[in-house]
């Protein structure tokens, strides 16, 4: 089940990053009082009442020609394409502004659901001034401090109202979901065209729960897989393609929904900051990651090229050293037969479950091989461990103390239980406890 989608909106300085901050319950955005800090949509996490939320903070939409300007408004209505409920923010101690009014008439497009807050609405009194805003159309406007944390929780009990179904799908569990995503012109639609067009496959389009989308079913060799599209562009197509950022929001969503991620990488042009911002989506969700380098085609190789491109990969995305590398060409077909069997690899090991004595014989033999660290006199004593979770696996191991729990000596029971069951494609995750 994919979750809803909230964007704030607002001409600048009327304390959108404070209000994000505060529904993220972190200082995510920088908060300046200076209009245009903000440039760019930053996204994040939100929840209320159990209920989980992408949250889109926007740069101001400020009406005029100045090349910054438009580029706010840009990413703005991105934002507002990909909401499914916009909160319009306006500031309570500067009344209704021309630009209020023009953004009003770009939300009024949208057809979203829009829900009207008044900012800096720090005492009671003020509740009284906040009625001129009705003249917006939006209804009823709820006051709200961003800065002192007031009147939000009316504002989302009337956000989450408006929250669509949003259901998936997916109830056969012997069928693999899986998405394709990375910075623009990487080879995402070459590289599902190139899946589509292989012998013996059978292709059928069912209907996406992302709008305008489209998942396309597969089957290969025996295994059924959705296609999860990311690709697929709506109506502002230069506005996405113009900047890297537009493909933020939809790999979340398309992570949400897959079991295995491939993390899309050019050959030609090399790895970039943005490839391991995309790629730490994937990592912090829990999915399974294939690392996916196209175009392989272009470069002039020979028997050391691949071995030390992927030294390369492995240099940069330390935090993906369970990922599996592909190499192949969409365009050519080269190697594209590596990239399914992986897939399903990656798949597989994300739902793999451990027996408990088999577990705890691995964790006693690597603790006789490496003893448990001393911290200031007093010894780790590991009790035993069992799996609580699959996709990702989550292990948990019940110890004395957990803060005698050292990262180091974490990791290296992470490797060994790597070494003993595999694991490859997935990450994994171990907690310390202490034994009730």
């Amino acid at each position: 089940m994919r979750k809803a989608t909230v964007a704030i909106v607002g001409r600048p300085n009327v304390g959108k990053s404070t209000i994000f901050n505060r529904l993220v319950g972190e200082r995510i955005s920088i908060v300046e009082d200076i209009p245009g800090v903000t440039r760019d949509r930053i996204y994040s996490q939100a929840e209320w009442l159990n209920t989980n939320f992408n949250l889109i903070d926007t740069g101001g939409i400020e009406i005029g020609d100045e090349p910054l300007l438009m580029q706010m408004r840009q990413q703005a209505e991105i934002a507002i394409d990909e909401a499914d409920v916009i909160i319009f923010i306006v500031n309570g101690k500067e009344g209704i502004t021309a630009a209020d009014e023009e953004v009003a008439k770009l939300l009024f497009k949208s057809n979203k659901p829009i829900i009207l807050a008044v900012n800096k609405v720090d005492n009671p009194e003020m509740k009284h001034e906040i009625y001129e805003y009705y003249s917006l159309g939006f209804g009823e406007p709820f006051p709200i401090s961003g800065a002192h944390g007031l009147g939000l929780g009316d504002l989302l009990d009337e956000v989450v109202k408006h929250f669509p179904t949003l259901e998936q799908d997916q109830d056969d569990e012997d069928t693999i979901y899986f998405s394709l995503i990375g910075r623009p012109n990487v080879g995402k639609s070459s590289l599902v065209n190139a899946l589509l067009n292989e012998e013996r496959v059978i292709v059928s389009d069912i209907e996406g729960t992302t709008r305008d989308a489209i998942d396309t079913k597969l089957h290969k060799d025996g295994q059924d897989y959705v296609i999860i599209d990311t690709a697929g562009m709506r109506k502002r197509g230069k506005v996405y393609e113009s900047t890297e950022k537009y493909s933020v929001l939809r790999a979340l969503r398309a992570i949400e929904r897959s079991d295995v991620v491939l993390v899309l990488i050019d050959a030609e042009t090399g790895i970039r900051e943005q490839d391991k911002k995309i790629a730490g989506y994937a990592h912090d969700a829990g999915r399974g990651i294939v690392i996916v380098v196209n175009k392989w085609d272009t470069l002039e190789t020979n028997d050391k090229t691949m071995k030390e491109y992927e030294e390369k990969i492995r240099a940069h995305f330390q935090f993906l050293d369970y990922a599996p590398i592909v190499f192949l060409s969409a365009k050519t077909k080269k190697r594209l037969h590596t990239l399914l069997p992986m897939v399903k690899i990656a798949s597989e090991n994300h739902a793999k479950r451990i027996p408990t004595n088999v577990l705890n014989d691995v964790i006693m033999d690597a603790i006789a091989m490496n003893p448990t660290p001393t911290v200031k006199g007093q010894r780790l004593k590991v009790l035993y461990a069992t799996q609580v979770a699959v996709k990702p696996p989550a292990f948990v191991i019940f110890v004395n103390d957990p803060e005698l729990m050292h990262f180091s000596y974490k990791r290296f029971l992470e490797n060994k239980i790597r070494d003993a069951f595999g694991f490859e494609g997935t990450p994994i995750k171990i907690l310390a406890r202490k034994r009730s």
